[in-house]
């Protein structure tokens, strides 16, 4: 059956991300003292807390949003309840290794509107893009917050990565050079029988990267992501450390980049929270081991884990959207074969 597959999947992708979550917290632990982060805890002002959540939870709203606008870009007719349910489901899809597990929500969107998985994929896409795209934008902008070795690096990452993504778009606008590209990969062994259903997926993006639904979608995430950086200084705020919004930004977005961009553990455990530890005790904070350790779990438990939260809480009650399918996964709901 595809639900039990899927949800047994789930689940085992889920109890390797909390060992691994287990077991990357308590060697940052170790490393920063836990008893001194024991105290942090503890004199943590809980009420400011709040904000951090209310505004995580408004990110998802949005880019809830965005997702039903680039379902409506492609003239996919689906329930805007229904579209919503795929969406909060696909936030329990960040802790799947390298993120795989988030073609969850094209393949329901498949299942539940028979549009082709490669035209579903395409929003997918475009909505995975536009957020990376806001994200880098929010890093760009703070890049003066933070000077020495470590912002170094993480500016050189920014770099490349944006001028990869700059060349990405370039090509997909240029619709000849597209089109000869997948010609080309259409003579290809064993790949080019794909090139149909890439094709189709390519279509699929161009409508979604056009000018006018790519600025709106990258303005969209651009607020969103920008809510949770607010968080990152309500998380300071807590701790009665003073923060700003600049700072917090970029410390916030460039572990955003090494967890999801840079790292294939689920979630980005681990690699996240190394890099916004290393900025949070670099100037101009320079917080102790135990104060970066705890800024970084707090924003991480807000955004990740509550996400991941949500996510299985919707997915495990989609039963009447998990029910037994077939699917060709670039393709259309597959034909049953009759003998």
């Amino acid at each position: 059956m595809a639900q039990k597959n899927l949800l047994t999947r789930y689940r085992k992708w889920l109890v390797w991300a909390l060992i691994a979550g287990i077991v990357v917290y308590a060697g940052l632990a170790l490393w920063s003292d836990s008893q001194e982060l024991g105290a942090e805890l503890k004199s943590l002002d809980w009420a400011l807390f709040v904000p951090v959540i209310l505004l995580t939870l408004a990110n998802y709203g949005l880019r809830c949003l965005k997702w039903l606008a680039l379902l409506k870009t492609l003239k996919i007719a689906i329930p805007n309840w229904d579209a919503c349910r795929i969406f909060f489901a696909g936030l329990s899809m960040t802790i799947s290794p390298a993120k795989a597990g988030e073609l969850l929500k094209p393949y329901l969107v498949t299942k539940q509107t028979g549009v082709p998985m490669a035209t579903t994929t395409s929003a997918l896409v475009a909505e995975r893009l536009t957020d990376i795209i806001a994200i880098l934008a929010l890093m760009a902008l703070s890049l003066g917050a933070i000077s020495g070795a470590a912002a170094g690096n993480h500016t050189l990452g920014l770099i490349i990565i944006a001028g990869l993504i700059v060349i990405g778009l370039v090509v997909i606008s240029v619709e000849s050079l597209s089109l000869a590209m997948i010609r080309l990969i259409s003579k290809l062994p064993l790949i080019g029988r794909l090139a149909p259903k890439i094709q189709e997926l390519y279509e699929g993006m161009r409508s979604c990267l056009a000018p006018a639904p790519f600025l709106l979608t990258t303005v969209v995430s651009f607020i969103a992501w920008g809510l949770e950086c607010i968080g990152y200084v309500y998380v300071f705020k807590a701790m009665g450390i003073e923060a700003s919004l600049e700072v917090s930004t970029f410390i916030y977005t460039a572990g955003t980049v090494v967890g999801g961009l840079l790292s294939i553990l689920p979630g980005g455990v681990g690699a996240a929270e190394g890099s916004m530890v290393g900025l949070c005790m670099a100037q101009p904070l320079s917080l102790s081991r135990p104060e970066a350790l705890t800024s970084a779990l707090l924003i991480r438990v807000a955004t990740l884990w509550m996400g991941v939260l949500i996510g299985a809480g919707t997915l495990l009650g989609m039963g009447d959207l998990l029910e037994d399918d077939d699917i060709d996964v670039l393709g259309s709901p597959a034909e049953k074969v009759t003998t």
